[in-house]
């Protein structure tokens, strides 16, 4: 087998993209120092020189996840919602979608992480440390499409994508991924009911 040598600043990107395919494949028992070595195909003891200890390679796939996932989500590429719901609904269901589909490896890495820091204080405040970007970057969101509660709508946003999400990536509609258009109507018919907009049930405006 060849061996890599990529250079110091691609390293760490590589090991943390190593780690966060081991996660989605192995699970967190899968991640191992050794494994993420082979698995990138880099000299023994690459990953240990990274990231010293399991708590460091945690922080280092962490750090990483919030980086990929800012690019999935794109938030700061979306329409501005003032213009209407419609923009929101649809740049929405557009980060969910694609978390769902071609991002799916990347989802089931961020449940292991999140259950890992449930056990593990020390990561768990990392976890939400990485996550308040977005958090926020929603938030003001929803505040430029005229909430007048922004942190409840936030929570009531993620709560959805996030239910969604596990249900169709690890949980039991994983064989029944919702279409593009699917994910659009249940969000707007959330965000009609938060807004106090449309017809419950129609969708529409």
């Amino acid at each position: 087998m060849s061996v890599r040598t990529p250079s110091a600043a691609a390293r760490a990107d590589l090991v943390a993209d190593t780690s966060l395919a081991l996660l989605a494949e192995r699970g967190m028992r899968g991640l191992t120092h050794r494994a993420v070595d082979e698995a990138a195909e880099l000299p023994q003891g690459s990953t240990s020189n990274v990231a010293r200890t399991r708590q460091a390679l945690l922080e280092l796939a962490v750090r990483r996840l919030a980086e990929r996932e800012a690019r999935v989500l794109a938030l700061e590429e979306m329409p501005d919602p003032r213009g209407g719901l419609d923009s929101l609904a649809d740049g929405l269901a557009l980060a969910t979608h694609r978390a769902l589909t071609r991002n799916r490896a990347l989802t089931l890495a961020r449940y292991e992480l999140a259950l890992e820091a449930t056990r593990r204080p020390e990561l768990r405040a990392y976890f939400d440390a990485t996550g308040a970007r977005f958090r926020d970057q929603l938030a003001a969101l929803v505040t430029a499409a005229g909430s007048t509660d922004p942190a409840r709508h936030v929570l009531s946003l993620v709560a959805w994508a996030d239910g969604l999400m596990f249900s169709c990536v690890a949980g039991s509609f994983g064989s029944q991924v919702p279409s593009l258009e699917a994910v659009r109507a249940g969000l707007r018919e959330l965000l009609d009911g938060m807004f106090g907009q449309g017809t419950p049930g129609t969708g529409r405006p």
